[in-house]
């Protein structure tokens, strides 16, 4: 092994720590509670070594939120995979996508409310959120008729964000999330 592959895998591993750090943190107290001075004390590194791998707060929340995508896309891909029959994937991928905001709030939080540098809806965005897209797209394509795939995609991820936060955040009855899921998948399906 080179000395430039060590040193490759070492930054790799210690990018690894802090964002696996400042996920726990967030997770723990939020996200106004991490700050680098914090994960700093927490991988044990000073700030220096910190901003050596990224600009700030913000490019390590964006880290996260990459993350967030892939694990979202894995729980949209079992969800679409494992469905008994066509007719179920739709309702089975809308369930895994509440889920997956439910389980994870604070996770789900930086991914679509928090300030991240993360370019959606465009070729440079990152691998993680094009497979999460493309599972919803993939779940919609029998579906779609005539109707544009993307713009069906787009409008089907924007109706279970908006049930998904409107209900976290207090606006929606928590007790009729799952008729009101039902429901919209269901108008979905015809």
């Amino acid at each position: 092994m080179s000395i430039q592959t060590r040193r490759d895998r070492e930054r790799a591993e210690r990018e690894r720590l802090i964002v696996t750090a400042a996920r726990k943190l967030a997770e723990a107290e939020g996200w106004d509670a991490v700050t680098t001075r914090r994960l700093a004390d927490e991988v044990e590194y000073s700030q220096p070594v910190l901003y050596s791998h990224f600009k700030g707060k913000r490019a390590i929340m964006t880290a996260v939120a990459v993350e967030g995508f892939a694990d979202l896309a894995a729980d949209l891909r079992a969800a679409r995979t494992a469905a008994a029959g066509s007719d179920r994937v739709l309702a089975e991928v809308g369930a895994a996508y509440a889920g997956f905001a439910e389980r994870r709030p604070v996770l789900y939080d930086v991914m679509f409310t928090q300030a991240v540098d993360l370019p959606f809806a465009t070729p440079e965005a990152p691998t993680a959120l094009q497979d999460g897209f493309g599972e919803l797209r993939e779940a919609l394509r029998p579906l779609a008729e005539d109707d544009d795939l993307e713009v069906l995609t787009e409008t089907f991820w924007s109706g279970l964000h908006g049930l998904v936060t409107l209900m976290r955040h207090g606006r929606l009855r928590r007790e009729d999330h799952d008729r009101r899921l039902a429901l919209f998948i269901s108008r979905m399906s015809q």
